[in-house]
């Protein structure tokens, strides 16, 4: 796909018609007060025999939204005995945590890697183990609409609070130095960390690649490719419902958490991104709060982004902005 958003010069100027619900704030804060009621129950579970002599992995359950059990890997580099700075990642849309194998890069790196199982996902490119019991209204197949009738019902409230409640379980360990904590993601996992810079106000970097979930006014009208089209799916069934659905919406949006950042940020984009329009990333980027920040471009890329590029550019930053 040639490009077919914006010049880069307007998106650099790009700002989200998203309008920010006033009780944003109370909103987010009564989630997660109630999700504290729940005790965190962090369980790690050292894992032997998996053939692995650099890493130590350790298989990790806490409390989330609800208090529902939510999976997690605990990634350490193999014998470490002192606290490391610790990297939360979020997973892309429909993978689940996967095997610890698939997690070896911040590990290599000298870091503590939590793994953040995604609820009620992990089926379509990579096996999850975490269940979502929470029902839903009439909604079209994926997760885009389920409970979208109303933001107290909407799924994704329920991951996000797993992901900040991810973060203090990562912290809780005594490997990991709270004090130096990235919270790192692509796609849905981009997404929820821009959400976890918003509600958690003492992290230390943020790492965002190609981050979904942000301008949901412009994401939903501007591509064809789902997961943003499964909104537009389930708006061509109910009609009339268009502004319901964008005031639920608006409480999920990357451009407000945005607006909330508190810590460094490494963001990155594709200009042939259809399944996250640049114009859409750009949106939080700009929105984005704290004066430290970066976005890299990928001129011909689409979804995969930077790939193996933009890894080896975190593994150069992300140390830098982790120091003490």
């Amino acid at each position: 796909m040639a490009l077919f958003d914006m010049p880069i010069d307007e998106l650099h100027a790009h700002r989200s018609r998203s309008v920010e619900p006033e009780d944003f704030d109370a909103f987010w804060s009564a989630t997660l007060d109630e999700a504290r009621t729940h005790d965190l129950d962090a369980r790690f579970e050292r894992c032997a025999d998996l053939g692995l002599v650099t890493v130590d992995v350790h298989d990790v359950t806490f409390a989330g939204f609800g208090g529902h059990p939510v999976k997690g890997w605990f990634v350490v580099p193999a014998g470490a005995t002192e606290p490391l700075p610790l990297v939360v990642e979020f997973i892309g849309y429909g993978g689940g945590r996967s095997l610890p194998h698939a997690h070896l890069l911040w590990a290599s790196a000298g870091m503590a890697h939590f793994v953040m199982d995604t609820r009620g996902q992990g089926s379509g490119w990579a096996p999850g183990d975490t269940a979502d019991p929470v029902g839903s209204g009439p909604s079209l197949a994926g997760f885009m609409t389920q409970g979208i009738e109303d933001p107290a019902t909407y799924y994704y409230r329920r991951v996000i609070t797993d992901a900040v409640r991810a973060v203090e379980a990562a912290r809780s360990h005594p490997l990991a130095d709270a004090s130096r904590t990235a919270v790192f993601g692509a796609s849905q996992g981009g997404g929820l960390a821009l959400a976890a810079a918003g509600l958690i106000p003492d992290l230390t970097a943020v790492v965002a690649d190609v981050p979904f979930l942000c301008d949901f006014p412009r994401a939903t009208r501007i591509t064809d490719r789902k997961p943003y089209r499964e909104i537009g799916d389930y708006l061509k069934t109910h009609r009339g419902r268009a502004e319901q659905v964008n005031r639920t919406l608006a409480y999920f949006d990357g451009v407000h958490f945005a607006a909330r950042g508190r810590a460094p940020a490494l963001f990155s984009v594709a200009l042939e991104d259809l399944t996250c329009p640049p114009s859409t990333v750009f949106a939080a980027y700009n929105a984005y709060a704290h004066a430290e920040k970066e976005i890299e471009v990928y001129d011909f890329n689409d979804h995969e982004g930077g790939g193996p590029f933009q890894h080896a550019l975190q593994l150069e930053r992300l140390p830098q902005m982790l120091k003490a």
